[in-house]
C-alpha cells in the first residue's frame, strides 16, 4: 500500500503538471477547464502518448521518467504564475472536512489497488506485454512469438512508465487503481457541490460509475486494458453531460474531451465509436468558421493516435491488429493474414461466450439468446432496457423532428452515440467487461431522460433519495462484507505482485525463453515467454531485430 501511495503521489504531480501545460497549449492561456481533476485526465492522456512514442525508440523506464520530470520542471518554470494561482485556489476551496474526505478516499483506493484478484489475462499476456515495454520498448513482429503480445494497448505503455521496475524491485501496476480513484473524485463532486437534490443525467452517470467502482475494487490491482477504457469513458460521459446541462456554448471543452476520446481507442478498440461525440464540437467550429482551431484539434487527435498505429505496425505488421481489412504493409515480420483473421474470430467468439471458433459464422438470432442466457440478473435487466431503449430513442428523435425541438439535439446526439457504441459492442464481442459502460449507460440515459420528462410535478428529491438510499445501502453493505473478508495486512508496504507460474526454459540464439509447465499462463517473472515452446523465428541474431512468422 505504501508503494502505491508513493507512486500515486508521483503520478498526481506529473499528470497534473503535464495536464495543465497540455490544456494551455491546445486551448490557450485564457481558458480554464474549471475542474482540477480534469487537468489530471488531460495529463494522463498526454503522458500516455509520451510513453507510447518513447517505446518506439527505447525501453520505457528510467530514461523516460527522467525526461518526464525534466518536462514537468520546465512547465512549472514557464507557467509558474498559473501553478501558483491553482495552489492558491486549492488552499481557499479545500476545507478541512473536504481534505479528510479526500485523504480517506485516497487511502481507501490505494488499499484496494494494493491487493485483490489478478485477472486471468494478466498472467496470460498483460504482464509479459508490460515487461516487453520495460525491457525493449517495441520489437518488430513480437506477435509472432505470441499473438496476444500484438494486442497493442496504450494502457500497457502507461503501466510500464509508472511501474518503477527500473528501481530493481517488483514491477508495480497501479494505473488502473489511480484512474479508479480519479473517477471516484468525479463522482464525489456532486455530493460536495450539493448536487443530487434535483437529479440530472450526469448524476445518473455518476451512480452507474460508483456501481462500477464497487465492482472492480478488488480487481483494479490488475493492469487490464478493459478497466482503463471503461474508467476513461465514464469520465468523458459525466463531463460531457455536465456541459450539456450547463448549456455550455463554447466548443473548447467539448473538443478537449474529444481528444481524450481518441485516447480511448488507443486503449481498447471496443470503445472506438465514442468518437461520434466529435460531431458536436466539429459543427460548432464550422459554424464559427474556426479553421485554425479545427486544424489544431485534428493535429492533436492525430498526434494521440499516431504512436498507437506505429506500435501496431511494428508489433504485427498490420495497422490495426488483428483486423486485416486495411492491408498496407509487407514486412518480413508481418503476422500472416490467416493467423490474424483467426485471432479476430477467436476474440469475437470468446466475447459471445463460446470457445469454438467454428461458431463465428452463427447469425445473431442463434448466438444472442445463448449469450444472453449466460448474463447475471442485473445485466439481463440492463440488456432488456437497452434493447427497448433503442425504440425509445427513435421516438425521441421523431418527436424532436416533428415538434422542431432543437433543445433535444444534444441529448439525442449523446444518447445516439452511446446507442451506436452499445450495438457495436453487442454485435461484435459482447463480453461484459469489454463494454459494460455502454450496456449500462445507454439505457440509463434514455430511460433517465424519460423520468425527467414525466416527473416535473413529482417530489423528485424524495423518490430519487429513496431509490439511491435503498440500492446504495444494499450495495455498500455487500461491498463492505466482501472487503472485510479479504482484508489483510500483507500488502501494507508493497503491492501484491504479479502471479507467476511454473515454467520450462530453453535456449534460442543465446537467449533463455520460457513456456508454462501446464496451462497457458506464465506471469511476469520468467521472461521472455509464450504459452508454447517457440521455434527459431528470429529475424536476425538478437531480439531487438525482431521475429518472423514460423512459415518463412
Amino acid at each position: 500500500m505504501l508503494s502505491v501511495i508513493l507512486i500515486w503521489l508521483y503520478m498526481l504531480f506529473t499528470c497534473y503538471v503535464i495536464g495543465v501545460a497540455s490544456i494551455r497549449l491546445i486551448a490557450g492561456e485564457n481558458y480554464s477547464c474549471g475542474h482540477k481533476v480534469s487537468y489530471l485526465y488531460a495529463g494522463i492522456g498526454a503522458v500516455t502518448v509520451f510513453a507510447q512514442f518513447f517505446s518506439i525508440f527505447w525501453k520505457v523506464g528510467l530514461a523516460a521518467n527522467v525526461i518526464l520530470l525534466f518536462a514537468c520542471v520546465f512547465c512549472i518554470i514557464f507557467l509558474k504564475r498559473v501553478f501558483l494561482n491553482h495552489l492558491h485556489t486549492f488552499r481557499l476551496t479545500v476545507t478541512p472536512v473536504k481534505a479528510v474526505v479526500l485523504l480517506l478516499l485516497f487511502l481507501g483506493f490505494a488499499y484496494g489497488a494494493s491487493m485483490g484478484v489478478i485477472h486471468y489475462d494478466t498472467g496470460l499476456y498483460h504482464a509479459q506485454s508490460i515487461r516487453w515495454i520495460e525491457e525493449y520498448g517495441v520489437v518488430p513482429g513480437l506477435g509472432n512469438l505470441h499473438s496476444r503480445l500484438a494486442y497493442n494497448s496504450a494502457a500497457f505503455c502507461l503501466s510500464a512508465l509508472y511501474s518503477m521496475a527500473f528501481l530493481g524491485g517488483q514491477s508495480y501496476h497501479c494505473c488502473a487503481g489511480f484512474l479508479a480513484f480519479l473517477l471516484a473524485l468525479v463522482c464525489l463532486e456532486a455530493f460536495i457541490k450539493g448536487g443530487m437534490k434535483k437529479p440530472a443525467l450526469s448524476d445518473f452517470a455518476r451512480i452507474i460509475a460508483i456501481y462500477y467502482l464497487l465492482m472492480i475494487f478488488d480487481e483494479m490491482v490488475s493492469p487490464a486494458s478493459d478497466y482503463f477504457m471503461v474508467l476513461l469513458v465514464f469520465f468523458i460521459l459525466i463531463r460531457w453531460l455536465e456541459l450539456i446541462e450547463k448549456k455550455e456554448d463554447s466548443y473548447l471543452p467539448y473538443a478537449l474531451l474529444c481528444v481524450l476520446s481518441v485516447s480511448v481507442i488507443t486503449v481498447k478498440l471496443s470503445g472506438a465509436l465514442i468518437l461520434l461525440l466529435t460531431v458536436k464540437p466539429a459543427i460548432m467550429m464550422l459554424k464559427e468558421k474556426r479553421g485554425k482551431e479545427i486544424l489544431k484539434f485534428l493535429a492533436a487527435g492525430i498526434l494521440t493516435v499516431l504512436p498507437f498505429l506505429i506500435r501496431n505496425v511494428i508489433l504485427s505488421g498490420w495497422l490495426v491488429y488483428p483486423f486485416t481489412s486495411i492491408d498496407l504493409f509487407s514486412f518480413a515480420f508481418k503476422i500472416p493474414k490467416g493467423m490474424a483473421d483467426y485471432d479476430a474470430k477467436e476474440i469475437q467468439v470468446w466475447g459471445r461466450g463460446f470457445s469454438d471458433v467454428g461458431r463465428y459464422g452463427d447469425p445473431p438470432l442463434k448466438w444472442l439468446p445463448e449469450w444472453a442466457a449466460q448474463l447475471d440478473g442485473s445485466n439481463k435487466a440492463f440488456l432488456v432496457m437497452a434493447l427497448l431503449g433503442i425504440s425509445l430513442w427513435m421516438v425521441y428523435l421523431a418527436y424532436a423532428v416533428i415538434k422542431r425541438r432543437n433543445d433535444m439535439l444534444d441529448f439525442l446526439h449523446t444518447a445516439g452515440t452511446l446507442m451506436a457504441c452499445f450495438l457495436f459492442w453487442l454485435l461484435s464481442a459482447p463480453l461484459v467487461r469489454y463494454g459494460c459502460v455502454f450496456l449500462w449507460m445507454f439505457p440509463v440515459l434514455v430511460w433517465g431522460y424519460l423520468y425527467l420528462i414525466i416527473s416535473p410535478h413529482m417530489d423528485r428529491f424524495k423518490i430519487y433519495l429513496i431509490v439511491i438510499a435503498l440500492a446504495g445501502t444494499y450495495k455498500l453493505a455487500a461491498f463492505g462484507v466482501e472487503t472485510a473478508k479479504g482484508a489483510t495486512s500483507q500488502y501494507l508496504v508493497r503491492q501484491k505482485d504479479y502471479e507467476n507460474f511454473d515454467t520450462v526454459s530453453y535456449e534460442l540464439h543465446g537467449y533463455t525463453f520460457y513456456y508454462p509447465v501446464q496451462g497457458d499462463r506464465v506471469g511476469y517473472r520468467d521472461f521472455p515467454s509464450a504459452p508454447v515452446r517457440a521455434e527459431d523465428i528470429f529475424l536476425g541474431d538478437t531480439i531487438r531485430e525482431g521475429f518472423r512468422d514460423v512459415i518463412h
